[in-house]
């Protein structure tokens, strides 16, 4: 038995596992919303620089910010009643 190496498990310890969801979930909203720009502005080359370089958001934000220039009022669409297609059920 080794008594000096305690066992965390999978995820390490000290709260290792939940910065890493921290970070999931950042780089996810951000890609998220940097992948809905490009495709609604037709710019496919920025696209696919977006959905294959995981850089934990920093690209993303490259994007919306200063390529797009997006402003933060329109950042996150917004839904139109009825449904995304504007009717109504």
């Amino acid at each position: 038995m080794n008594y000096m190496m305690p066992n965390y498990g999978m995820w390490g310890g000290s709260g290792f596992g939940s910065a890493f969801l921290l970070v999931i979930l950042w780089s996810l909203f951000w890609k998220g919303l940097s992948l809905w720009h490009s495709s609604q502005r037709k710019q496919g080359w920025w696209f696919i620089a977006l959905l294959v370089l995981n850089t934990v958001g920093i690209l993303d934000i490259i994007y919306l910010f200063l390529v797009a220039k997006v402003p933060t009022s329109d950042l996150i669409p917004k839904m139109k009643k009825g449904g995304q297609n504007g009717h109504q059920s």
